[in-house]
């Protein structure tokens, strides 16, 4: 099955105010007809990455079966990882990089991968705020769950726990 993945993540007062992601799905299915789900969530405190990486996990543990996946972000740090190969060294030294420092949010790029694994997955930029439509959707769930006053747990410290 071929699905086409858009996804995007904001937050305010980067890197400590309140964020949320945005990702729409889309499936034709074999009779030619369109399918869209749209995810999105809110956090109270979170950094722009994480909510461009949790796009990408919502949309991934998302999907039911192993899938085909077209996946576009307007996140170069989410895109490069996989298409610049950043993310194979980063394992490989233990998830350090450049001066062995270690690697921003681990734990959300290895539930990233346990999410994509059963999935074939191609990454593709796509600049933001250009006037792609499922980009500027996508654009539209995560600020306005960034901005919702029914905001979750505060994300940032996850990490730490």
């Amino acid at each position: 099955m071929k699905v086409t993945v858009y996804t995007d993540g904001a937050a305010r007062g980067n890197p400590e105010g309140p964020g949320g992601y945005g990702a729409v799905l889309e499936y034709i299915d074999t009779k030619g007809l369109l399918h869209v789900k749209e995810l999105s969530a809110g956090f109270r405190r979170t950094t722009n990455n994480r909510m461009e990486m949790m796009a990408v996990i919502a949309a991934m543990e998302a999907l039911n079966r192993p899938c085909q996946v077209d996946l576009f972000s307007d996140s170069k740090y989410v895109v490069d990882a996989f298409n610049q190969h950043w993310i194979n060294g980063w394992i490989r030294k233990g998830w350090k990089r450049g001066k062995n420092e270690p690697v921003k949010n681990v734990d959300l790029w290895q539930r990233m991968l346990s999410a994509m694994a059963p999935h074939q997955v191609t990454f593709h930029w796509v600049k933001g705020h250009n006037g792609h439509p499922q980009n500027e959707r996508c654009d539209v769930l995560a600020t306005t769950a960034a901005d919702s006053g029914d905001l979750l747990i505060d994300e940032i410290y996850e990490q730490t726990l």
